[in-house]
C-alpha cells in the first residue's frame, strides 16, 4: 500500500492505517467484528498513522469511556458544572501581578476531572469551541469585577486559547466582541498560545495576533522550550511573553540540560525585549535559580495552587493602587 504511484506527470504516496480483529477470537458476530476492527484502526491514527493495531477489549472499553465523556462534558457545558480558577502570578517579593484562568470540572459522580482528561476530548469532538468561549467570557467578567474594585494597571489575566479556537477565521472578531461585551480594559488580557499553533499559518498567526495587539492585547508563549522553539518565528511574531514550561523548572537544580535551557530560555527573552514567567515554581531553590537568572515572574504552588475567584479576590489588594 505504500509503494508510490504515478498519476500524469507527479508521483504520489499514501500510507494506511490498519485496524485488525481477530476471527473468532473476539466474537462471531460480523457487525462487532467490523466495529472492533475499526476501533484499532483509530487506535492506529492515534498512535502516529501509518501502522498496524490488533483490537483488544480494553481499547473498546476506553472507546465506551470517552464516548461517555463527551456527553457529560456536553451536560456540563449546558448546566454550569465548569468552573474557573486563577493561579496567581507574582513577582520577586510575592505580590500578584496577575494570574492564569484555568478551567475546572466538578462531575456530580466523579468529582473533579482533571483537564488533562476532558480537554483532549474536547478537541477532537469540537466542544472546545464552545468550551473556549465561555472560558473567555467568564474570566473576562471575572475581570471586570477586579477592574470595578480598583485593580491595578499593570495586572493581566492570560487565557488559554486552543488551536481549534485561534484557527477560527473570526477568532479576533470573537475576542473583541467579549472585550466591548465585558467592557474590560484590553491590556489586563493576555492570551496564551502553544508553539504549534502559531507556527501552523505564521502569516494567519501573525495577522491575527496584530489585529489584537492594536486593540490592546497581549500574547504569550505558553510552555515555551516544549516545542519548536525557532529564533525565526520568534522575530516575527508580536509577543509580549515567554512562560517557561513547568518540566523544565521542575528539574532545574539536579539536571544540567533543564539548567541550561532556562538560562537560555531566560536570556533569549530579555534580548528579544520579552518578558518571561516561570511555571511550576515550587521551592525556595527554583526561586531562587530562576531569580539569580533575571527571571522576574514566577506562577506555581510554591505561591499558590489555582484557587476560586472569590479567594483570588480575597488576596488583591484592590483597595490601593497596586496589588
Amino acid at each position: 500500500l505504500c509503494m508510490p504511484y504515478q498519476i500524469e506527470r507527479h508521483e504520489h504516496v499514501i500510507t494506511p492505517s490498519i485496524g485488525i480483529s481477530l476471527f473468532p477470537v473476539n466474537n462471531d458476530s460480523p457487525e462487532t467484528i467490523l466495529k472492533q476492527a475499526d476501533t484499532a484502526m483509530y487506535r492506529s491514527k492515534d498512535s502516529g498513522k501509518n501502522a498496524i493495531r490488533f483490537f483488544h477489549p480494553s481499547m473498546q472499553a476506553a472507546a465506551d469511556a470517552r464516548l461517555v465523556l463527551e456527553k457529560d462534558l456536553r451536560h456540563a457545558l449546558q448546566n454550569n458544572h465548569l468552573h474557573l480558577y486563577y493561579q496567581p502570578q507574582v513577582d520577586a517579593e510575592g505580590h500578584i501581578t496577575g494570574a492564569e484562568a484555568l478551567l475546572r470540572w466538578n462531575h456530580p459522580k466523579r468529582n473533579f476531572i482533571s483537564p488533562a482528561e476532558f480537554i483532549p476530548v474536547a478537541e477532537e469532538t469540537g466542544l472546545i469551541i464552545p468550551l473556549g468561549e465561555w472560558v473567555t467570557l467568564t474570566a473576562c467578567l471575572q475581570l471586570r469585577e477586579w477592574e470595578s474594585k480598583g485593580l491595578h494597571e499593570n495586572f493581566h489575566l492570560a487565557i488559554n486559547v486552543s488551536p481549534r479556537q485561534f484557527r477560527m477565521p473570526d477568532f479576533v472578531s470573537r475576542i473583541q466582541h467579549v472585550i466591548e461585551t465585558t467592557g474590560i480594559e484590553p491590556g489586563h488580557l493576555t492570551l496564551e498560545l502553544t508553539e504549534g499553533i502559531v507556527i501552523d499559518d505564521i502569516k494567519n498567526t501573525i495577522d491575527k495576533m496584530q489585529s489584537l495587539k492594536a486593540f490592546g492585547v497581549k500574547f504569550s508563549i505558553d510552555d515555551f522550550g516544549t516545542g519548536y522553539s525557532s529564533l525565526a518565528y520568534l522575530r516575527q511574531l508580536p509577543l509580549d511573553q515567554l512562560k517557561i514550561d513547568q518540566t523544565f523548572v521542575r528539574d532545574i537544580c539536579r539536571d544540567p540540560n533543564d539548567e541550561v535551557i532556562v538560562e537560555t530560555i531566560i536570556s533569549m527573552a530579555n534580548l528579544l525585549g520579552l518578558q518571561v514567567i516561570a511555571e511550576g515554581v515550587e521551592t525556595v531553590e527554583h526561586l531562587r535559580f530562576l531569580a539569580d537568572r533575571g527571571c522576574k515572574a514566577y506562577q506555581g504552588y510554591y505561591f499558590s495552587k489555582a484557587i476560586p475567584g472569590e479567594e483570588f479576590t480575597s488576596k488583591l489588594d484592590l483597595s490601593s493602587s497596586s496589588t
